[in-house]
């Protein structure tokens, strides 16, 4: 331990420990603009600045350690005037448009201002920036708002190892961008892990609250909304809510009164994606067997498989997270093989509303408008991927984010905290606790595990109350295995085997595996990837900031949810097992296929 003095109040703190996060941990208060607890320590901005006993400089607090009997200032007359002037230079090259500003009331920067008691700038001159990126259908990159705090460069280098965002240039000309390219020509795989880090207005995800409520208006149009799980985890925070209380039911009050014909439940989507996903883990893992000689055709075709055209490939990755979709077809193309063929679950949803659910209702296609509510800004490139239509008509009109959600129900004038609770609509609106977990890192593949293993032993799965703990939590790669015994007949050639699983949140942690298959090294037979640390529940969509406390607020919100349910399993959801026998078939089937699979494309990451 180290024994040091700041604002003469004496305190103790761990070797290697900065003065920022000793003050913090002593309830001193030093402001700070580009320090990112855990992710970002860079010094750029100075704000954090502080006065050392014997020190000719001030140094910035989120870099400098702490010594022993180090005496620090972080309030004296020279510190408080140094904080002044370099928030008024940050001033004098940003746009004070905080009226008509989507952070306004948001912005740390205007914190910063407030706190530090700064409402204008003494110095005036030329900007030096002015360009706005708005090219790409997720993410709008204003030039204009950037204060250089460098924090989307760690966030995209370091933390998703993408790498596309970097300072170009030197002094007054600097700017962080994609080099010469527009984001949607570039690499970006719209995450919008830059968006959530981001302290102004600079990247945000591009909005389309206008164009749900230009349909809302329209007489014309039946407008259907789905909400993605993590939405009811996050979604109170906008108005009020500590982190992790779940809202489901005052969401769906306010979706009613906001005049939505249909209020559906991207759960049910998500209870599909495990009926395919894990028929198709089945398949894959039966016919490589048998393309390995290591089981007969006869024992293949007791599981209603067919022989395969050619061996499949293992290890399956799951589909649903497209910001990983973009990143594997940037830079792996050569793993594309590796995917799921499922859509995500949204898709799934806004597929089945079109081509079973409207019809039904006498409803034409033309004149359905599907809005997906998701903690994703990549969704929003999704739905304009060409891959997504069916019969000429896209799965999902609009998708808007937990804010964007959150700006238009108070646009609308409703009193969020005193709405009652009202339940989602069926058919779409039933689903299992296995699919609410799917907003949190390794629930996709907990949920998968669930159906797999009853389908192929008849039992459930034996783990404490269905949960696969050493798959669960916030590490970047986790790993479990789960050995097969007692089988049903048709399955006994799978008694013995040992699965081996593995589940990344964060797009650092999706190369380590992908570099494992590279190499032909991976261990595994089944992969869960979402491209945001931390799961949906941390995506680019979210109410800011999602620091690991609120992540896991958040997580534990939804295994609540999971754990209330009377179902918890997908394959056991009434409405599922409706849906196949109505209209599906069977998954994998012909009907299936057509709406709820695609595939995917080799993109250059240059």
């Amino acid at each position: 331990m180290v024994n040091l003095k700041i604002n003469n109040k004496e305190i103790c703190a761990e070797v290697g420990t900065t003065i920022l996060e000793a003050a913090k941990q002593n309830n001193i208060l030093i402001p700070t603009m580009c320090y990112l607890e855990g992710v970002h320590k860079f010094g750029s901005c100075r704000i954090c600045v502080v006065e050392l006993e014997g020190s000719k400089n001030l140094q910035a607090s989120c870099i400098t350690p702490v010594t022993e009997g180090m005496v620090v200032q972080t309030n004296s007359k020279r510190v408080r005037d140094a904080r002044k002037v370099l928030f008024e230079l940050m001033l004098s090259d940003h746009p004070q448009d905080c009226l008509k500003c989507a952070r306004n009331q948001t912005c740390e920067f205007q914190e910063l201002g407030e706190l530090i008691q700064i409402s204008e700038s003494r110095f005036e001159g030329e900007k030096s920036k002015n360009s706005i990126d708005d090219s790409s259908s997720a993410i709008v990159r204003d030039a204009s708002k950037c204060i250089l705090c460098r924090r989307c460069v760690t966030v995209c280098n370091e933390v998703q190892g993408v790498g596309i965002l970097n300072p170009q240039f030197r002094g007054f000309s600097s700017v962080v961008s994609p080099g010469d390219l527009p984001l949607n020509s570039s690499a970006c795989t719209f995450c919008g892990q830059c968006v959530a880090v981001c302290p102004v207005d600079a990247l945000k995800e591009k909005d389309s609250t206008q164009i749900v409520w230009d349909a809302l208006l329209d007489p014309s149009k039946t407008v259907f909304i789905q909400t993605a799980p993590a939405i009811r985890a996050a979604l109170g925070e906008v108005f009020g809510y500590e982190p992790g209380q779940c809202v489901t039911g005052k969401m769906v009050s306010a979706l009613k009164e906001m005049k939505f014909d249909y209020v559906f439940d991207t759960n049910f989507g998500a209870d599909l994606t495990i009926l395919e996903e894990g028929t198709e883990l089945l398949k894959r893992l039966t016919q490589y067997l048998y393309a390995k000689e290591i089981i007969t055709k006869e024992q293949l075709e007791k599981t209603g498989f067919k022989v395969a055209d050619e061996v499949p490939t293992l290890p399956m990755i799951t589909s649903c997270s497209p910001g990983w979709i973009n990143y594997i077809e940037h830079f792996y193309p050569e793993q594309l093989n590796n995917l799921s063929s499922c859509k995500s679950p949204h898709m799934m949803l806004g597929a089945l509303v079109k081509s079973y659910f409207a019809p039904k209702m006498e409803l034409d296609p033309k004149d359905v408008f599907v809005v997906s509510v998701m903690p994703c800004t990549a969704k929003k490139y999704e739905i304009t991927r060409p891959e997504m239509l069916n019969a000429g008509y896209a799965n999902v009109d609009a998708v808007v984010t937990t804010r964007e959600l959150g700006k238009m129900i108070k646009d609308a004038g409703i009193d969020f905290k005193h709405l009652p609770d009202t339940e989602f609509e069926n058919p779409f609106g039933e689903s299992t606790g296995a699919a609410d977990i799917f907003g949190v890192p390794g629930g996709v593949m907990e949920a998968a595990l669930r159906t797999v293993y009853e389908v192929v032993t008849g039992r459930t799965l034996p783990f404490d109350q269905l949960h696969v703990k050493p798959i669960q939590g916030l590490e970047r790669v986790k790993s479990s295995e789960l050995k097969i015994d007692d089988a049903k007949p048709e399955w006994s050639f799978l008694n013995g085997i040992t699965v081996k699983i593995a589940a990344t949140s964060g797009l650092k942690g999706a190369s380590i595996l992908l570099d494992e298959i590279k190499a032909d090294q991976s261990p595994y037979h089944f992969i869960e990837v979402m491209a945001c640390p931390g799961g949906c529940i941390s995506g680019g969509g979210q109410p800011r900031m999602t620091n690991n406390e609120t992540r896991l607020k958040r997580i534990q919100a939804l295994y609540a949810e999971d754990e209330g349910k009377t179902i918890r399993k997908s394959h056991e959801n009434p409405y599922i097992k409706k849906i196949y026998e109505e209209y599906l078939g069977q998954p994998l089937g012909h009907k299936s296929h057509e709406l709820l699979h695609t595939t995917y494309t080799k993109k250059s990451k240059y």
